[in-house]
C-alpha cells in the first residue's frame, strides 16, 4: 500500500479582497468547505480566515488534483453562499488566483496554529503583506497579479 502525505496551507481571497465575509458567518461556511474536502477523500487539518480570505491546511489525498479541488470548493461556495445570500450579503466571488504552499508533515501543527489565530495575526499585519510574505517564503518571485 502506497504511502502518501501532502500537506498544502491554502489561501484563498475575496474578489478583489474585499471584506465581504463577516466573522460571524464563516463558521457555517468554514462546515461546508470541511464537507466539500472530506468529499474529496482528503483531510481538513484548520481553516480560519478574515473578512477577505480564508486559510486552509489540507492533507490531500494523492488521487486529488490540487486545483480540481480548490475549484471545486471555490465553485461550490459560491452556489452556497448564493442560498445563504442573508449570512453573506456583499460577497461577490472569490479571486481568480490562490496560493498553495507545501509543509512538511512535522510543520503540520505549527501552520494549523498560524491557521487558527488569523484574526490576532491581521490586527499587526495586512493580508497583502502576509500573502507576499509566503510567495517570496516559498521561493517564487512576487507580481501583484497574484492578488487578482
Amino acid at each position: 500500500m502506497s504511502a502518501v502525505t501532502a500537506i498544502y496551507h491554502i489561501v484563498i481571497n475575496t474578489y478583489r479582497r474585499e471584506m465581504t465575509l463577516p466573522i460571524t458567518s464563516c463558521d457555517n461556511l468554514y462546515r461546508y468547505i470541511a464537507r466539500v474536502v472530506e468529499n474529496s477523500q482528503s483531510t481538513l487539518l484548520a481553516i480560519n480566515g478574515i473578512e477577505n480570505h480564508i486559510h486552509l491546511l489540507i492533507n490531500l489525498h494523492p488521487s486529488v488534483r490540487l486545483s480540481d479541488l480548490v475549484r471545486d470548493i471555490k465553485l461550490s461556495t459560491n452556489q452556497w453562499i448564493k442560498q445563504n445570500r442573508v449570512a453573506f450579503p456583499q460577497f461577490v466571488g472569490w479571486g481568480k488566483e490562490y496560493g498553495a504552499f507545501t509543509y512538511a508533515l512535522r510543520d503540520k501543527e505549527m501552520v494549523a496554529n498560524y491557521i487558527r489565530n488569523q484574526r490576532t495575526h491581521h490586527q499587526r499585519e495586512s493580508f497583502e503583506d502576509e500573502y507576499r510574505k509566503h510567495v517570496t517564503n516559498a521561493g517564487l518571485e512576487w507580481n501583484d497579479y497574484r492578488l487578482t
